[in-house]
């Protein structure tokens, strides 16, 4: 089997690539650096020549409103135009939990738009939606700079490890299309405040982190629901002090 991951030297693609190669898959690895570019277009018919399944897991460079917009948009379309040009059977795309609720962001009304032109085309497809990433925390920890102190929603997050993510999205891509959803989240949840604290304590940061109702993440206000899922979500395995334990040691 023939599998393009778009994205496939990016953090999850490269672990994703390797568990599917250790399955004996042909796999592509696709990104600008390799040749293929789903913004131009450029090497994107010939890498998905003969491939049973795509898996997109190209994010904008972007977070602001218009360029995450124009990304997704554009590159949404390109893939899946060459998709049903060279006759993709499956097409799977990683989203996050808490798409539909986060509309205040632009960035998360970009990703809305890419997962409905997935659904409005003809290729069978599976959606996956994740929590945050524990490789993100230390993002999360930029974006919430105020001086010295580093102000935070105290919503509830759930987030799983890159790992895990890749196990999922192997997994799938030796599935059958759903043509629909299904949500992963790692296997604690925490109030991002407190977690953050955690990380920040961990890795010899001494800055405070304040606990804001008000902070906004990425430009979306939060509640309890915002991030996490509550419909029977995919639970990684690998908790924050095993998945820190790995990251301190690499």
């Amino acid at each position: 089997m023939k599998i393009v991951i778009i994205g496939g030297t990016g953090l999850i693609g490269s672990k994703t690539v390797e568990r599917l190669r250790k399955q004996g898959c042909e796999v592509v690895a696709a990104a600008p650096n390799t040749g293929v570019n789903t913004i131009t277009g450029e090497g994107l018919e010939a890498a998905l020549a003969g491939a049973e399944v795509v898996i997109d897991l190209a994010n904008s460079p972007s977070f602001e409103d218009q360029p995450a917009m124009d990304f997704f948009t554009t590159s949404g379309r390109n893939l899946l135009a060459a998709g049903k040009i060279t006759g993709v059977r499956h097409h799977i795309a990683l989203s996050v939990v808490g798409t539909e609720r986060l509309q205040d962001c632009g960035y998360f009304r970009a990703k809305l738009v890419q997962e409905e032109l997935i659904k409005a085309s003809d290729i069978p497809y599976t959606i996956v939606h994740s929590t945050q990433f524990m490789e993100f925390l230390a993002s999360i920890a930029k974006s919430g700079r105020v001086g010295e102190a580093v102000h935070l929603s105290p919503a509830y997050v759930q987030p799983i490890a890159s790992e895990d993510v890749a196990d999922v999205m192997a997994g799938i891509a030796l599935g059958a299309p759903i043509n629909g959803m299904i949500e992963i989240s790692g296997p604690e949840r925490a109030r991002m405040s407190e977690l953050v604290a955690r990380y920040l304590k961990a890795v010899g940061d001494p800055r405070e982190v304040v606990a804001d109702p008000e902070a906004l993440y990425f430009g979306a206000r939060l509640n309890d629901t915002s991030l996490v899922s509550d419909n029977n979500p995919r639970l990684g395995r690998i908790t924050f002090e095993q998945w820190f334990a790995t990251a301190t040691r690499k």
